[in-house]
């Protein structure tokens, strides 16, 4: 069987938090699972994706509580999602530490990839888990999302809920919808298309208490350093575009110097892409275009600098791109994001 992938240390200690304040031994949980106290002292450590599964099953069945997961997320911390924990916080906006989420999940573990959605007016912010065990499933999604929720309410200091949340299980026999409110403060649907939050556009716009540009830059720093580490064994065109994106911050670089890092001639960096269905400049247009959203929706850069940060000569070559991807202007991207909400739904807290 194909592993599954990895989990960082620091996402299993928050189902151990519950599970202790429930006042459970957890040894055994643990001993099945494979996993000693010792190595979880280790927070830079990672396990393979099974033995998360077999240890979050063996806790939620050991406490009893069907909702384990969702309830585990009252535990979660800045170090519970590794670096980027502690760069979401340091963030100025809510909108900058939500974009911060995708480029940098790995560094919590691979259990499953997040997606940032504008719909009129409305912010989707899904996660797609990798896991197929069914409870297993359910308890890691919950948890996802209730911990986005507590964190953001955290490092916001403030206690907003999102207009709805949606889950693509069905809701757990013996649950019931004040169960989920009680946690998520907002209607809870269950078998929808995606699992996901659904924010209303102004609360990216809300300051974070603990924003701290200079460390924010240190620790993106070192979060890109660790990527690197990881994308050893990825796909050819994933790591080209972490280069790309770290070498960014000093503008833009050349294919040569990209075909370097990989002591690679620039001929053989091109076929290789090739081989892998796609070319340098797809990787470097993917690459723009998520930076290009990342900042149009989560920060209020003037659109000129972020087409100068993107590497485009002039503002009017970034707007014909930003056009052909999206089918917007960013102008016009950046107003539907602070367009008054669209699908009636009720914005609470």
């Amino acid at each position: 069987m194909q592993s599954l992938g990895y989990t960082s240390v620091p996402v299993l200690l928050k189902y151990l938090r519950y599970a202790e304040h429930l006042g459970l031994d957890c040894a055994p949980a643990l001993a099945a699972a494979g996993i000693s106290r010792q190595a979880l002292a280790d927070n830079g450590g990672r396990f393979p994706s099974e033995l998360h599964e077999t240890l979050l099953a063996e806790l939620a069945e050991r406490s009893a509580d069907p909702l384990f997961g969702l309830h585990a997320a009252r535990f979660v911390q800045p170090g519970s999602w590794s670096v980027l924990g502690y760069i979401t916080m340091n963030c100025a906006t809510l909108g900058e530490a939500m974009a911060r989420i995708v480029p940098y999940e790995k560094l919590v573990g691979d259990m499953g990839t997040s997606r940032i959605e504008n719909d009129g007016g409305q912010i989707r912010l899904s996660w797609n888990c990798r896991h197929r065990h069914g409870e297993v499933r359910r308890h890691m999604v919950e948890n996802v999302l209730a911990s986005w929720l507590l964190y953001a309410r955290w490092i916001a200091d403030l206690q907003r809920s999102p207009s709805e949340v949606w889950f693509e299980h069905a809701q757990p026999a013996g649950t019931t919808q004040a169960d989920y409110q009680a946690v998520f403060g907002c209607p809870v649907r269950f078998e929808q298309r995606c699992s996901a939050l659904l924010v209303p556009g102004e609360y990216l716009g809300v300051p974070l208490r603990q924003a701290d540009a200079n460390l924010l830059r240190t620790l993106e720093a070192h979060a890109l350093a660790l990527m690197a580490e990881l994308d050893v064994d990825e796909p050819l065109p994933l790591r080209v575009k972490n280069v790309l994106r770290q070498s960014l911050r000093d503008g833009m670089p050349s294919k040569e110097r990209v075909a370097e890092k990989f002591h690679l001639s620039l001929r053989t960096l091109q076929r290789r892409l090739q081989e892998a269905g796609t070319s340098y400049q797809q990787v470097l247009d993917e690459l723009r275009r998520e930076l290009a959203e990342r900042y149009l929706l989560g920060s209020d850069l003037p659109i000129q600098e972020i087409a100068v940060y993107l590497g485009f000569s002039e503002p009017r070559s970034f707007h014909r791109s930003f056009k052909a991807w999206t089918g917007h202007t960013p102008g016009e991207f950046r107003e539907r994001r602070r367009a008054p909400q669209e699908t009636g739904l009720p914005a609470l807290g």
